[in-house]
């Protein structure tokens, strides 16, 4: 319904437009402050094995976080198709890797995301696309989750959504803590997701059937 749009909001706060400065600028500042960072951890930027890098972080960084300059229009375009089926649809194991803003380290794992279609359904590359959008910015997991589901209710009104999210977070495995084996898990569950406990029940024994 309209309502579970006015409800839930859309796609979320961060990204999804033009950025102001051109890739040949950002290209070229992050490769300077890739080169500062080496200088104050003691290296030497001119050294053989470093000479490169600082143009190569900046290329990988600006993949790693391409994920801004997308949105849920770009991403799906016309993969939203009219389709008479009103049941769960449920695309499991979304492999992602991501970088926590707190700290700039990796997290990964793997996501997973339900939905009831209301008339409309979504391509199923386009649910592991908008996943791979959120993630790859500057994130923190539980934004990740609320993003995803808010994304599909703006993509094609569905009566609900469910998002499950579960990562291993390298801040606590590499500094901090360094509890290796820790996995965090978040979810978000909307419109039927929410209210009505066998439908929630039903997606979460999709994502635990391994």
């Amino acid at each position: 319904s309209s309502g579970i749009n006015a409800e839930y909001g859309r796609e979320g706060d961060v990204g999804g437009s033009p950025l102001p400065i051109s890739l040949e600028v950002r290209k070229a500042r992050l490769e300077e402050a890739f080169r500062t960072i080496l200088e104050c951890v003691g290296e030497d930027p001119t050294r053989g094995g470093l000479r490169e890098t600082p143009a190569r972080a900046a290329k990988s960084i600006l993949f790693l976080t391409k994920g801004y300059e997308e949105n849920v229009d770009l991403v799906v375009k016309n993969a939203r198709f009219d389709e008479d089926y009103n049941e769960m649809v449920t695309v499991r194991d979304i492999e992602f890797y991501s970088l926590c803003e707190h700290h700039l380290i990796p997290f990964y794992g793997k996501i997973h995301i339900g939905y009831i279609p209301t008339g409309q359904v979504l391509g199923l590359s386009k649910l592991a696309r908008i996943a791979e959008m959120f993630t790859r910015r500057l994130q923190n997991q539980e934004r990740i989750t609320k993003q995803i589901a808010n994304a599909m209710i703006d993509a094609i009104k569905p009566s609900g959504v469910g998002v499950v999210v579960e990562a291993t977070h390298m801040c606590m495995c590499m500094r901090g803590v360094q509890k290796s084996g820790a996995v965090t898990m978040t979810s978000t569950m909307m419109g039927t997701f929410l209210d009505d406990p066998r439908t929630r029940n039903e997606f979460l024994q999709f994502c635990r059937n391994r």
